[in-house]
């Protein structure tokens, strides 16, 4: 049996971080654990067996990424934007770095996978890479792969960039007005989520090419997600919106409503100063912050559910709206005053990241449903990577504040 003294030990390395951590150790912490828990190997998932590249290995569809971190998914993408943002932020290229290696650690060894998948082996790994079919597999991705281009200049991503692009802007589905949406639960259903997996990587193509065509789309999609999905009775959004009964869906989800507030952002990072839409999207921004601001606990943190106290505290949610007042506040978008909303975000994040850099009470992946029990239910993980871009967004913003003051 474990002493009591032990077992006191084991419980203070899970323990979150102690008053008077600066914001810097507490980036560093969360940025590094993500960079120590990233094996850049394949492994067989038959024999378990772990390699460091694909090259002379032979065919079979049980090679996969090792890590969760060199996955090709969209949660990957934000980790992405948060990591750049970190290295510029800190000045410490090792988080580029790793952004970068990440990157080259999945296109030079795709090659492997192509031949898997055009010999029609069963769900290949990257398959996402080769047929794009739902912006959750290109939007975010490409944002942060866009990111990364900007220093790693390959020929390879820029046509890997601009295949997303023609998908966003030509192929995915659309109501007859435009706006983005999905053939499911139901056919031509619109997500919250959606607007983060459109909206950033256009404006970058914006903001690259000159061509209005990707700023016109983002501006569309920001301007009719706000006409169906926004709640102005209590300031919020709707997780989605069905278009075959033109009704909107039960609940007031955290994280989608972190979704609009990020894109919203992302856009105005990019759009042109002068740009006739900008009073306009500040305005709907400025919306947003100040109706979830009602809804902060006092412990600094969201509700999973945004409007119902008794839903549990969810930290994606607060990350995305703490990154985005402060990003708001620090680019002078907004008054200044409203920063207290970010700094109490801030303090509720940091109750919950343990001493090892770890982000708690992230809820996991979620699809939608008509029960509103659906959201109340929906298990949390620690260090789900749906939250830990978003930490490294907001404690980037949050440092940039403190280094003002």
């Amino acid at each position: 049996m474990k002493s009591f003294l032990s077992l006191f030990l084991i419980a203070c390395s899970a323990t979150v971080f102690g008053q008077g951590t600066s914001t810097e150790e507490v980036i560093r912490r969360v940025a590094d654990n993500v960079i120590q828990n990233t094996s850049f190997k394949f492994i067989n998932t038959n024999t378990k067996e772990k390699y460091d590249s694909t090259k002379g290995l032979a065919s079979s569809p049980d090679i996969k990424a090792d890590s969760k971190y060199n996955k090709w998914m969209y949660v990957n993408g934000v980790l992405t934007i948060g990591m750049m943002q970190t290295a510029n932020v800190l000045n410490d290229k090792k988080y580029s770095d790793y952004s970068l290696h990440n990157f080259s650690f999945i296109f030079d060894n795709l090659g492997y996978f192509e031949a898997l998948r055009k010999n029609k082996a069963p769900k290949v790994e990257y398959g996402a890479v080769f047929n794009i079919s739902n912006l959750d597999a290109c939007g975010a991705m490409s944002a942060g792969l866009f990111d990364v281009d900007v220093l790693a200049n390959r020929k390879d991503y820029k046509a890997y960039l601009n295949r997303s692009a023609d998908y966003i802007l030509t192929k995915q589905l659309r109501l007859p007005d435009g706006t983005l949406s999905r053939p499911n639960p139901r056919n031509m259903t619109l997500w919250a989520d959606d607007m983060f997996m459109s909206i950033p990587f256009l404006a970058r193509m914006g903001k690259l090419t000159g061509d209005s065509k990707y700023f016109d789309d983002a501006i569309k999609q920001v301007e009719n997600f706000n006409k169906y999905l926004y709640d102005p009775t209590t300031g919020l959004f709707f997780h989605n919106y069905y278009s075959d009964d033109q009704t909107n869906g039960v609940g007031h989800w955290g994280r989608s409503n972190g979704w609009i507030a990020m894109a919203q952002v992302e856009l105005l990072n990019n759009l042109p100063a002068n740009h006739p839409k900008r009073p306009e999207l500040i305005r709907l921004l400025l919306r947003q912050i100040v109706g979830y601001s009602r809804y902060q606990d006092q412990t600094g943190l969201w509700h999973q559910l945004l409007d119902k106290p008794d839903s549990y505290l969810e930290t994606s949610v607060t990350a995305m709206y703490t990154y985005a007042v402060a990003r708001a506040v620090n680019q002078g978008w907004i008054n200044e005053k409203y920063i207290a909303i970010a700094q109490e975000g801030w303090k509720g994040l940091t109750s919950k990241i343990t001493a090892d850099g770890q982000l708690q009470d992230v809820c996991i992946g979620t699809n939608m449903d008509t029960a509103i029990k659906f959201y109340y239910t929906r298990p949390t993980e620690l260090n789900d990577t749906h939250g830990i871009g978003a930490l490294l967004l907001a404690g980037a913003e949050v440092l940039k504040a403190e280094r003002k003051k």
